[in-house]
């Protein structure tokens, strides 16, 4: 009897953890990107963070939108890669500005140009909007002749994830060439590492596809990688060339 009494207070409690479990993957994905683009903004420096970053996360979610047609999947998920195309957008808009402002090489790289050497670091964002275009487009029009396939689909659905996957890939390697973590946002990712645990927790309880699970937990080892360089790279940062000239003083002078 007392249970029964007490489901007036559980069921909605259950409805709302519900929610906010739901609002948290559609939102969650965007929060460690805030205060990289407030330091980006506040600085007007974008070289510590990697726009290939963006690029991974858009294919990712471009692909993920695309397997949803083929297999749907629950709609937070869906949703949240609508959130995450919009801010990686936005991040892709400031960084250009602010790269461009800085650079003191002032000749024009376009998309359009077509030149491997200088992809995805043009001149101007709308040039990074023509390729996303172009991707999905290309993307789209494979998915419709290919979408009565469930092989197909499920490739399609593995690559999406695993892309997803790699995201922390640009970052961890630039962070190896520099030996350094200098303008990366530790915050970005503390927020990377608790996001992709709580998703890839969400994906085991709520029986998402086992694409989904596998490839969150090898992003959450990305992401723990990162730290260790975070660590690694204060505990013993790299010696500064006596001699070397910094790029913001030849700028300056």
């Amino acid at each position: 009897m007392e249970a029964e009494g007490l489901d007036w207070l559980l069921v909605p409690l259950q409805q709302l953890a519900s929610w906010g479990a739901a609002g948290a993957m559609v939102f969650g994905g965007v929060v460690p990107y805030v205060p990289q683009y407030r330091d980006i903004r506040r600085t007007q420096n974008a070289e510590g963070f990697s726009t290939h970053v963006c690029l991974v996360l858009l294919v990712a979610n471009i692909l993920r939108i695309l397997f949803w047609f083929g297999r749907r999947f629950e709609s937070p998920l869906l949703w949240q890669s609508v959130v995450m195309i919009a801010t990686m957008l936005l991040m892709l808009k400031l960084c250009t500005e602010v790269r461009v402002a800085n650079e003191l090489n002032i000749k024009r790289r376009s998309f359009a140009d077509f030149d491997p050497h200088h992809f995805w670091h043009w001149s101007s964002f709308a040039d990074y909007v023509q390729c996303v275009l172009a991707f999905t487009g290309v993307a789209g029009y494979v998915t419709y002749l290919s979408i009565d396939s469930a092989l197909f689909v499920e490739t399609l659905g593995f690559l999406a994830v695993l892309t997803e996957a790699m995201l922390g890939v640009p970052q961890l390697y630039r962070n190896h060439c520099h030996r350094s973590t200098e303008g990366m946002s530790i915050k970005m990712v503390l927020m990377w590492t608790s996001g992709d645990a709580f998703k890839t927790a969400y994906f085991l309880l709520n029986g998402a596809p086992l694409q989904f699970s596998v490839c969150g937990l090898l992003q959450v080892l990305v992401d723990l990688a990162i730290l260790g360089q975070a660590y690694a790279f204060t505990r013993h940062p790299q010696k500064l060339v006596p001699h070397a000239t910094h790029p913001t003083s030849a700028k300056a002078l």
